[in-house]
């Protein structure tokens, strides 16, 4: 099933701290808390599993933001997207130097805080060894490149996290369980993922989708459908059944399927 993005607001202006709450939750995410301080804000961090957090950079207290979002990071690396106004050089010269995942600048919009949500999961999720530069404006996205062998636009995003992913399903990322997922099923260039509560159309081939997954237990088994081996129940020669439902076992994708049972 798909859980909510936690996230965690680091404000101490009390008015600002109860809109953003209202804003995240209206927009489907969960505010884990609220901190008016460094320290507040890592036993939070500490206390629960984030996806990110949002963090003022002038918050009053021994620490300010920057520090604060320094000591998080450095009990766990999350995405932090900093929240300001106009502020001087030397004090955004040490923010970069953490390289946050995004900015906000206030006052604060719906269209802002949607566009650096979205930023930030991506570039976190996109970093491996060279941290991401920071980029000076939030009002759009950069699409995908072109893929040059398909001519696919490959426009969907599909971000991993270690043993979820999220997606973007009504303006917004999901996160799911990888294992979670009980089967996928492609039409043309669309691919569906599907759980036992929701399915998520993807504007990607299948192709696209398993590789982006990169999920061992989810199997390819048709040109139209792969299945995740823990929720396969019975299969014979020509079908895979899950609890609910069969799929089709097409025949070149049987012999892959079967490789992946211990025979005795």
């Amino acid at each position: 099933m798909a859980d909510p993005i936690n996230i965690l607001i680091i404000e101490d202006e009390a008015v600002l701290s109860m809109d953003l709450t209202d804003l995240l939750e209206e927009e489907g995410y969960f505010v884990v808390g609220t901190a008016n301080n460094g320290p507040k804000a890592l036993s939070l961090h500490q206390q629960n599993r984030l996806d990110l957090a949002l963090c003022d950079i002038h918050i009053k207290g021994g620490w300010d933001g920057i520090e604060t979002a320094e000591r998080l990071l450095a009990e766990r690396s999350i995405p932090i997207i900093f929240l300001t106004a106009l502020t001087d050089k030397a004090t955004l010269d040490r923010a970069m130097r953490l390289y946050p995942s995004a900015y906000l600048i206030k006052p604060i919009t719906v269209p802002g805080l949607r566009a650096a949500i979205e930023l930030a999961l991506r570039n976190f999720t996109q970093s491996v060894t060279t941290p991401p530069e920071p980029l000076p404006s939030l009002t759009s996205l950069p699409a995908r490149k072109d893929d040059a062998r398909s001519g696919e636009t490959r426009t969907e995003p599909i971000l991993r996290i270690d043993d979820a992913v999220f997606i973007k399903h009504k303006y917004q990322f999901v996160k799911i369980s990888l294992d979670d997922i009980d089967y996928i099923e492609a039409d043309g260039s669309y691919t569906t993922l599907v759980t036992a509560q929701h399915r998520y159309a993807l504007r990607l081939t299948i192709s696209h989708v398993l590789d982006r997954l990169s999920f061992p237990r989810l199997i390819r088994i048709h040109r139209s459908y792969a299945v995740n081996l823990n929720r396969v129940s019975t299969f014979n020669e020509r079908e895979v059944c899950l609890p609910t439902l069969s799929l089709p076992l097409g025949r070149l994708y049987k012999p892959d399927f079967l490789r992946h049972f211990d025979i005795r």
